[in-house]
């Protein structure tokens, strides 16, 4: 059931079972499988497909020629870029062993996750791995391949997708260096003034008062 505040392009096909929240524009040749939700004020640009129950949080923006596969969870504020790619099998094939059918049906059953956290940047071009999770405010660079878990706050990109540094809420760099390099115990946005600490998991998070 799509809100009735929701704007949804006459050429977009959203099936029957989708909900698209209040606020939420969805443009031309969009197609939203039964069972997907997306929240309220998103922007799902043209010619983008959402399948069957991929969750979109409030205030995203998912532009246009994305491919968001079963198993794929976004949450509030994420932005995906131009022509990104989710995937969620890690032994893909078109039939049975046998060849005597496709396995288009197995395949949702099949779906491993791929969860992409609050404030998430996903730059145009990227492909994405399953079973793994992009972190808060993290921001993968365009065209890269993502294929480990990235922490919050981290910067990645290159195929294979590794670590630049670290951002801001606001998307600027607040620590530059790749792996290997010794993060400090503190790190502060030149723009913002946030402050971040180090966390045990890779990421930063965010000290506490900032």
């Amino acid at each position: 059931m799509s809100d009735t505040a929701a704007r949804i392009h006459s050429t977009a096909l959203v099936e029957e079972g989708a909900s698209i929240g209040s606020g939420t524009a969805v443009w031309d040749s969009v197609h939203v499988r039964a069972g997907a939700r997306i929240g309220s004020d998103c922007i799902i640009g043209e010619k983008t497909y959402i399948a069957a129950h991929v969750v979109v949080g409030n205030r995203c923006e998912v532009h246009a020629f994305v491919y968001v596969c079963s198993g794929v969870t976004i949450e509030d504020g994420v932005l995906v870029g131009a022509n990104v790619a989710f995937t969620n099998d890690r032994f893909p094939r078109a039939s049975t062993p046998e060849l005597d059918a496709v396995r288009a049906d197995d395949v949702e059953e099949e779906a491993l996750p791929t969860l992409v956290q609050e404030g998430a940047t996903v730059g145009a071009g990227a492909t994405i791995g399953s079973d793994l999770v992009i972190g808060r405010f993290a921001m993968v660079g365009m065209g890269s391949v993502v294929t480990h878990s990235v922490p919050n706050f981290a910067l990645v990109a290159g195929n294979p997708a590794r670590p630049l540094g670290y951002v801001c809420r606001c998307g600027r760099p607040v620590h530059r260096g790749g792996r290997g390099t010794v993060v400090p115990d503190s790190c502060t946005c030149a723009s913002f003034g946030r402050r971040y600490q180090r966390d045990a998991s890779g990421g930063l998070r965010e000290h506490a008062g900032a």
